[in-house]
């Protein structure tokens, strides 16, 4: 059983960063896909960025291409979002998320069997 904690979520000014980090214990495979959604009220859940596990690939929502980073610390099962540029429309619930095998995609909540939490980001204009 793999279990996701999120942390580094806040509130920040339109134009700031912030960096979110999600740790990943009980993950013992070196396959699949870790991820990071987001979600508004009364919004559906949304694909913001994805790693493969093995071999590094990035994947990115259009809205925060050139904006966040996503990057893997395999040793630590730790995945981290770097995001900058922050926008209003950034203000949501982030949530990890975590695969064995991304069968449905990287960037589709369907290919992910664990998932954290969620933790706050709050951008004021």
């Amino acid at each position: 059983q793999v279990t996701l904690v999120e942390s580094g979520g806040g509130l920040v000014q339109a134009g700031g960063s912030l960096r979110l980090s999600c740790a990943a214990s009980g993950r013992t495979f070196s396959s699949g896909a870790m991820g990071w959604f987001r979600q508004c009220p009364g919004k559906d859940r949304e694909f913001v960025a994805g790693i493969s596990w093995s071999s590094g690939s990035t994947y990115y929502a259009d809205s925060v291409k050139g904006r966040f980073t996503i990057s893997r610390d395999n040793a630590e099962n730790t995945v981290l979002l770097q995001m900058n540029s922050l926008r209003p429309e950034d203000t949501a619930v982030y949530y990890c998320a975590d695969t064995a095998s991304a069968r449905y995609g990287t960037t589709s909540m369907r290919s992910y069997a664990y998932w954290g939490q969620g933790t706050q980001v709050t951008v004021s204009s």
